[in-house]
C-alpha cells in the first residue's frame, strides 16, 4: 500500500534523524574555569602527614558518597576522572554541578577522593569514594560574601544533598546562620548524615567569633595547621573548633588541562576537605557505626595537642589511620552529639591500647630482669664451681 509505505519511510528518516541524539551521553562535561597544564611531581605534604595510603588495604572510601556544596566541581581531570557523579547546579539550574569557574570546589573534592595518577604525585585521602556536587556559590572568598543569595542555595544544597543518599556533607564554606540553614543541617543529621564545614578564616582579628555552619550542633568544624602540625594564624579559633587539618601550602586538580591549582595561603576550606576524606575512609571500614559514633571515633582518634582540647585545633589534627584502626573502649550511640569543648572532654581514645602496651612493658622489663638475674647467677655459680660462698660474695661486683 502506498500510503503505509510512504509512512514507514517517514519513520525510518525519522529514526536516522534522533539516532545520533539517542546515543550521546547524557550529560557532557562542561568546559569551565581555570586551565592549568602544571604537573604536581611532588607529593603534597599533606600526604606525607596523614598518610591515608597506609589505610587503603582496610577501606578506601568505596561505598560512601560525599556531597561537596561548594563552586562546582569538574569531572574531567584524570584524577576525578569516574569519581564525580551527576550532581545539581543551584547557580545555572539545568546543569550538573561540574562546572567550576572558580577552581575551588574542583580542588576539594580531588583531596576528598582524586584517584592516583601515573603522572602527578597526588592524590585523595579515599579514592574509593564518589563527590556529589551541588554547586550554590559562583565564586568565593569577597565574591560569596556579595552575594545575598548564596545562604539560601546552601540550605537548599544541604536538603538535596541528604535526599540524594550523600553519607557525609563537605561545607567548605561560612555563611549567615540562616533558620532554614539551620533546618536543613538538623535534617541531615537526623538522616544519619555526617557533616562537616570549615570554620573559616579571619586574618583581620583573633576575637572567638561563631562561624556557620560550623557552629551548629553536631557540625565538625575544622581548623587548619600548617607542615609542623602548628595552627594557622589565619583560622579563626572557638568554641565551634573540633577538629583540624592541613590547611597551608595546599595543591590540588585544576578544573581544566589536567594540571593543578597551588593555594600558598591555603585555608580552612582544604583543612575540611581532608577531615571529609578521613571520614568518608571511617565510614568505608565501619557501615555499622552511627553518623555520631564516628564523629565521635574521629575526635577520639585525633593527634591531640598538650591540654587535650583547645580552641585553635580543637581536639588535634585528624589522624585517618587511628580513626579506622584505633581499639577504643567503646562507640557511643546514636546520642546527639554537642559541641565539644574543655567542658566537655573527650575520653582518651587509647585507653585500652595503652593499658595493653603498659602491661606487654612491664611483662618484658620483669622477663629481662629474670634473664639478666640468671645469667648474673650462672655465672657467679660457674666461677665458683657451684661452691656456697659467703654473703660478702654477692654484694661484690
Amino acid at each position: 500500500m502506498p500510503g503505509t509505505r510512504w509512512l514507514v519511510a517517514v519513520a525510518l528518516a525519522a529514526t536516522a534523524l534522533v539516532s545520533p541524539i539517542a546515543v550521546t551521553p547524557a550529560h557532557a562535561a562542561v568546559a569551565c574555569g581555570p586551565r592549568i597544564t602544571a604537573p604536581l611531581p611532588d607529593e603534597p605534604w599533606p600526604l606525607r602527614r596523614l598518610r591515608p595510603d597506609l589505610v587503603w588495604p582496610i577501606a578506601d572510601g568505596s561505598g560512601v558518597t560525599v556531597a561537596v556544596i561548594d563552586s562546582g566541581s569538574s569531572r574531567t581531570h584524570p584524577a576525578l576522572e569516574g569519581q564525580v557523579l551527576d550532581g545539581i547546579d543551584l547557580v545555572k539550574p539545568g546543569q550538573l554541578g561540574d562546572c567550576d569557574e572558580a577552581g575551588h570546589g574542583t580542588t576539594i573534592a580531588g583531596i576528598i577522593a582524586g584517584k592516583p595518577t601515573p603522572d602527578s604525585a597526588f592524590h585523595g585521602i579515599a579514592p574509593g569514594a564518589r563527590i556529589l556536587p551541588i554547586r550554590a556559590l559562583q565564586g568565593t572568598g569577597d565574591d560569596q560574601e556579595r552575594d545575598s543569595l548564596a545562604p539560601g542555595r546552601i540550605a537548599s544544597a544541604v536538603t538535596m544533598a541528604t535526599d540524594r543518599g550523600a553519607d557525609i556533607i563537605n561545607l567548605s564554606l561560612t555563611t549567615a546562620p540562616i533558620p532554614a540553614l539551620a533546618a536543613a543541617v538538623r535534617y541531615a543529621q537526623s538522616k544519619d548524615v555526617v557533616v562537616i564545614a570549615a570554620v573559616g578564616n579571619n586574618p583581620e582579628s583573633e576575637d572567638l567569633v561563631p562561624s556557620y555552619p560550623a557552629s551548629f550542633p553536631g557540625v565538625v568544624g575544622v581548623a587548619g595547621v600548617g607542615p609542623t602540625g602548628d595552627y594557622v594564624p589565619t583560622s579563626v579559633q572557638g568554641n565551634q573548633v573540633d577538629i583540624s587539618a592541613p590547611g597551608l601550602l595546599i595543591a590540588g586538580p585544576a578544573p581544566q588541562g589536567g594540571g593543578f591549582l597551588e593555594f600558598q595561603a591555603g585555608g580552612t576550606s582544604f583543612a575540611s576537605a581532608y577531615v571529609s576524606g578521613a571520614m568518608a575512609l571511617l565510614r568505608s571500614a565501619r557501615p555499622d557505626l552511627s553518623a555520631n559514633a564516628a564523629i565521635r571515633r574521629l575526635l577520639n582518634t585525633a593527634d591531640r595537642p598538650p591540654d587535650g582540647w583547645d580552641n585553635e585545633v580543637g581536639n588535634g589534627v585528624v589522624n585517618p589511620t587511628w580513626a579506622v584502626n584505633a581499639i577504643v573502649d567503646s562507640d557511643p550511640g546514636p546520642q546527639q552529639l554537642g559541641r565539644l569543648t574543655l567542658s566537655d572532654p573527650v575520653s582518651d581514645p587509647m585507653a585500652g591500647t595503652r593499658t595493653l602496651a603498659v602491661l606487654v612493658t612491664l611483662g618484658a622489663t620483669m622477663l629481662s630482669a629474670l634473664v639478666l638475674t640468671a645469667t648474673w647467677v650462672v655465672r657467679r655459680g660457674r666461677r665458683r664451681r657451684w661452691r656456697p660462698g659467703d654473703v660478702a660474695d654477692y654484694s661484690a661486683p
